[in-house]
């Protein structure tokens, strides 16, 4: 299993535009940072977790082929803002989309020519595949279980793919739902900045999460520039916690 990390950053992205501190002004390649999503490539199958803005910037250093699943999270547009362009993958069939039902009434409501009964020429060919938090779903060979994490007051899913798990956007989480993630090896997890966020995981927030589920391996994303640089930063973390970047390709 091979996870490739197609945008590490938060919803303005790295440098944000008008911003002159250290960070944005960076020319470490690694504190450049595109909207949140990650490709997955799995018993020769090709899945993603969210279509962010970015989606078509993020693709092109990939070869032009069917993707197998996007796994959504949530209707944030930094998490869906993509979806539009998905219309050249058309040419390999409906590209199935794994989402719950409040996010399919929200994108139906906000894209409605991508999911109407009559779509004209030139429309993105997509097929809704309702998933739950309660159940896990199958992709081929593939398991997926969904992970309930709250965005504040919004419910939105992670997801865990053998022992490889997903989580964004995380504020809090319930017990319940940590011990989806026992015996994982490798763990993804957001972590905004190191100052307290309404909506977001801090630094340390997602590190007490690491702590409880005990992954071999972490990896941190949806950085905004608050939290600094990179290269300082990973001075600062575990030797099991790492930041990961765009760009970064790991093997699970």
């Amino acid at each position: 299993m091979k996870v490739i990390f197609l945008g590490t950053g938060t919803s303005t992205g790295v440098p944000q535009l008008g911003c002159g501190c250290e960070v944005c002004k960076s020319t470490d390649p690694r504190d450049r940072r595109l909207r949140t999503s990650v490709r997955i490539e799995i018993d020769g199958k090709v899945l993603m977790i969210d279509c962010s803005p970015d989606f078509r910037q993020q693709v092109l250093a990939f070869p032009f082929e069917k993707i197998d699943g996007i796994l959504l999270t949530h209707e944030h547009y930094d998490h869906v803002g993509g979806i539009d362009d998905l219309r050249p993958f058309s040419v390999f069939g409906p590209v199935d989309l794994y989402m719950e039902e409040r996010l399919e009434n929200a994108l139906r409501e906000r894209l409605p020519y991508c999911f109407s009964g009559y779509k004209y020429s030139g429309v993105p060919n997509l097929a809704v595949r309702r998933i739950s938090a309660d159940e896990d779903f199958q992709i081929g060979t593939v398991t997926v279980t969904p992970i309930r994490v709250m965005h504040y007051r919004l419910p939105i899913l992670g997801f865990r793919i053998r022992n490889f798990a997903y989580l964004t956007d995380v504020k809090t989480m319930e017990e319940t739902e940590l011990k989806k993630l026992e015996g994982i090896d490798t763990l993804v997890i957001s972590a905004l900045r190191k100052t307290e966020h309404i909506s977001h995981q801090t630094l340390d927030q997602a590190l007490k999460i690491i702590d409880m589920v005990k992954p071999t391996t972490s990896y941190l994303t949806h950085m905004s520039h608050e939290i600094g640089m990179h290269a300082d930063l990973e001075r600062e973390l575990p030797d099991h916690v790492l930041l990961a970047y765009d760009g970064l390709q790991i093997s699970v």
